[in-house]
């Protein structure tokens, strides 16, 4: 695997012992729309300053994987005419070979972050098992690479659209640690709550952080799970979700979307049909989780 490119101000601080914490990039050139994900960008890397960390915006571009990007990096990861492709783990590779430009999704995240020497990556959700995995095996390369990555994923559970008891029996089989942050029950990304129930709770950074630390004395190596909930001001009204999410499932079956497709197509009727509430969420949530992670990174 090529060499990370860090920045001056990300190498000197993980020299120094000091916290640090990774973002995707995949958020900015797929997840948010133009102006709006520049806007994001400069948000991520300034709310985690403010709590006292130092922000690692990862990214692969000219075939190299970048760890903190300058201004104009984020600039070009945030511009369509950029034309990135999404990086998963198994992309690496070939990204670095061909000389691509990329955004990392969590899994290509969590890696790079790893090898430079990062432990703590906030996200929005995790990647999970889709609807009709049995017969599709869709299942996100997210749950793998946590599995044998021992990074803190920070994120707001998974969204509604997939299969959120199925992510979690594989997370368990997987030996990734979830706890909760403030909260008994695992979140579904627009909303507070799924109706299933984390295995740990914590209710400050300094118990995330202890649990981090003993895990990682334990045999395995996996990474840990934060599972941080939409704050009630943001999260979408549950009649708005329903009905969004009985569309988009009724939408799938008459224009026959399957596979990788369904995703994109479901977050796409979030998005259009919300009204834009649904990037609201995104967007107060992914901010969310990066304050988050900066205060276990300096309690780590």
């Amino acid at each position: 695997m090529s060499t990370p490119n860090i920045t001056a101000e990300v190498r000197d601080a993980l020299a120094d012992g000091r916290p640090v914490v990774a973002l995707e990039s995949t958020i900015l050139s797929h997840g948010l729309p133009p102006g709006r994900n520049r806007e994001v960008a400069a948000r991520l890397e300034r709310v985690i300053r403010d709590r006292g960390a130092v922000p690692a915006t990862i990214a692969v571009l000219g075939g190299v994987p970048k760890v903190g990007l300058t201004e104009a990096e984020l600039d070009h990861v945030c511009d369509p005419a950029g034309d990135l492709v999404k990086l998963s783990r198994r992309d690496l590779g070939a990204a670095y070979a061909l000389g691509r430009d990329g955004a990392t999704t969590v899994a290509g995240t969590a890696t790079i972050a790893h090898q430079a020497g990062i432990g703590v990556f906030a996200t929005g959700g995790l990647g999970g098992v889709h609807r009709g995995a049995r017969d599709t095996w869709d299942v996100s390369a997210d749950l793998d690479v946590l599995a044998s990555t021992p990074v803190l994923v920070v994120c707001s559970g998974v969204k509604s659209i997939l299969d959120v008891a199925a992510t979690l029996e594989l997370l368990e089989t997987r030996s990734i640690p979830v706890l909760g942050y403030r909260a008994d029950r695992f979140p579904a990304f627009y909303r507070r709550e799924s109706p299933y129930d984390v295995p740990w709770r914590v209710e400050d950074a300094e118990e995330a952080a202890a649990v981090v630390r003993a895990h990682r004395t334990v045999p395995g190596g996996s990474g840990v799970l934060l599972a941080n909930p939409i704050a009630p001001a943001d999260e979408m009204s549950r009649e708005l979700h329903d009905r969004l999410l009985a569309e988009g499932l009724d939408l799938l079956v008459r224009e026959g979307v399957r596979g990788k497709d369904v995703t994109p197509a479901l977050l796409e009727h979030f998005h259009r049909a919300s009204g834009g509430a649904s990037l609201d969420a995104n967007e107060a949530l992914v901010l969310a989780n990066a304050a988050l992670a900066a205060e276990v990174a300096v309690a780590l």
